[in-house]
């Protein structure tokens, strides 16, 4: 709570200084950590650190920014406190550094091209164009990353299951509530806020903070968001589901 009290204190401007930090750990990642990985797998291993460095932090500095305020300026339509600002620079930041990461390496993958676009998108114009609203993306910024953490490690282990029977392993172990945990945050708890987040914007008791554009624009961009995210995790529910059937017959052919 200090390091939050006296980041809410700080007047600095701290984007570029969170850009620097997410910059020097992808450099780290890259040249160093990951230098003998194959290249497809160093790139995706240093996309992932950043994000480690991100996720959870960004969820506790959401969930403390939320908490710090008074009950009464938690609203959809409240003008941004300065500490809320930061950690949207900070969520600015890494995603700023992880698209150059994708325009600069794998530029033919559009779907998260898009996706960081799009958030930069919704991020910005609260953040410097209507000043208004971070309480109600601090909370889907909260949900988005709660998972990351676990997310990460998965995806780490997954670069490497074909490789390592102890990745294989982890992997497996991880994928069962990696899963849960996502569908119970991307598709209940999600969904549930973008409709009450919907609900008032729609309602136009934000109409002189946050113009209507924006606020459309917002609901568009999370809604689709998430209706993304609950396909893709249902699709590796699907896989998931098909690999525990598959598994009987395997053991007896091997026995």
């Amino acid at each position: 709570m200090d390091l939050l009290a006296s980041l809410a204190a700080e007047e600095r401007w701290l984007y570029p200084a969170f850009l620097a930090m997410y910059a020097a750990i992808y450099c780290v990642g890259q040249l160093l950590l990951f230098r003998r990985w194959a290249p497809r797998q160093r790139l995706d291993g240093a996309s992932c650190l950043i994000s480690l460095f991100h996720g959870t932090p960004a969820a506790l500095a959401a969930a403390g920014a939320i908490l710090a305020l008074p009950a009464g300026a938690r609203s959809f339509a409240a003008p941004n406190a300065r500490l809320q600002d930061h950690v949207l620079d900070y969520s600015v930041a890494y995603f700023t550094m992880d698209l150059l990461h994708y325009l600069a390496f794998l530029p033919g993958d559009v779907l998260f091209i898009a996706h960081h676009l799009a958030t930069l998108f919704v991020f910005l114009t609260c953040r410097y164009l209507v000043r208004h609203g971070a309480y109600a993306l601090l909370v889907l910024l909260l949900l988005a990353e709660v998972t990351s953490l676990l997310q990460n490690v998965w995806t780490l282990a997954g670069i490497w299951r074909d490789q390592s029977p102890a990745a294989a392993r982890v992997y497996g172990a991880l994928s069962p509530p990696f899963y849960a945990l996502y569908t119970l945050v991307r598709g209940v708890a999600g969904p549930l806020f973008l409709l009450k987040m919907a609900a008032f914007y729609l309602s136009g008791q934000a109409v002189d903070v946050i113009p209507w554009w924006v606020r459309i624009s917002w609901i568009v961009v999370v809604g689709t968001a998430i209706a993304v995210s609950n396909l893709w995790i249902w699709n590796l529910w699907k896989e998931l589901v098909r690999e525990w059937k598959q598994a009987p017959s395997k053991s007896k052919k091997d026995t």
